[in-house]
């Protein structure tokens, strides 16, 4: 047994003084290539450990810490704020990115058609909400869901209808910055998508003319199919950004009056932008980020187990 384990202590340290000689051979190229992963290192690495850290400690961001254990993750499960803020970001997130997937692929296809005209013009119209500043959009969209002088109830009102309270009202104000987000992301996915489809042969689709097939017939019968893994990376990636969902929520509401009447706007990050930077909550709040990786965890997982199963 002495024989196997100093054996293998060998075998480490030659494998060891290997890659040390690699490294010095080629100490050009890990040099230049060092500044990414020192950054990725002090800006990425280092706040996640340290949230982490934090999050069993009870500390208002300047005096000492206090570790406290496990008490700030049991109170986030009996929390009613928190599982209030889960349903109002999983209920927004369902009201943008069904119609934000699906009105991307339309107009991926669209844009892939060999007879479209100035092709590359609309790509660039379709990507420039998603590198459109948020916080410009979300004051553009304030002023047009304004509930005295707002765009949409200015034309209701030009057909004799009833004001709607989008700000005030619990279900609109979700509906508002829904339409938000699928303003600013559609164009992005719809890009995604045109990559995938220009990896389509073209054969599949001629043959599918030759036998007859309707534009919709090719669209749901060799279109989707084809791009089953670029719609699953586009869904968990609207996962991610939908559970994170803040900018919106936050200049339609105010600094003051944070998730809105009833916070039926208070979403996740919301609720822990306001307890880490409101109420100087900072263990509870590294504790909130946390249970929010762990949520779109278990949805990125549900929905790949759900593609899986449709494959077969």
């Amino acid at each position: 047994m002495n024989t196997s384990m100093n054996t293998s202590t060998t075998v480490g340290m030659k494998k060891g003084n290997r890659t040390w000689k690699e490294i010095k051979r080629n100490k050009v190229v890990y040099l230049c290539i060092s500044p990414f992963f020192i950054l990725f290192a002090i800006f990425g690495l280092f706040p996640i450990l340290f949230s982490l850290f934090v999050s069993f400690q009870q500390w208002d961001g300047i005096g000492n810490m206090k570790y406290i254990g496990l008490d700030n993750y049991t109170f986030l499960l009996t929390d009613y704020e928190f599982w209030h803020s889960i349903t109002n970001t999983i209920f927004i997130w369902l009201l943008s990115t069904i119609p934000m997937l699906f009105l991307a692929l339309i107009i991926a296809f669209l844009l892939n058609s060999a007879s479209l005209r100035f092709r590359t013009g609309y790509r660039i119209l379709y990507f420039l909400p998603n590198i459109t500043s948020i916080v410009a959009v979300a004051i553009v969209f304030g002023t047009v869901f304004a509930e005295s002088y707002g765009f949409l109830n200015f034309i209701l009102n030009s057909f004799k209808l009833d004001e709607v309270s989008w700000i005030s009202s619990p279900f609109w104000i979700k509906v508002a910055i829904a339409s938000m987000v699928i303003w600013r992301w559609t164009g992005y996915n719809a890009i995604i998508y045109l990559a995938g489809l220009q990896s389509i042969p073209n054969d599949l689709y001629e043959a599918a003319r030759i036998d007859g097939a309707s534009t919709s017939q090719s669209f749901f019968r060799i279109t989707i199919p084809m791009l089953r893994p670029v719609i699953l990376f586009t869904t968990i990636m609207s996962i991610t950004g939908g559970m994170q969902i803040f900018t919106e929520s936050q200049i339609l509401t105010g600094e003051g009056n944070l998730g809105g009447v009833g916070h039926s706007a208070m979403t996740m990050v919301l609720y822990l932008y306001q307890q880490s930077f409101f109420n100087h909550i900072f263990g509870y709040g590294s504790a909130i980020a946390w249970g929010m990786f762990i949520i779109i965890l278990i949805f990125s997982y549900v929905n790949w187990r759900i593609v899986k199963l449709t494959e077969k």
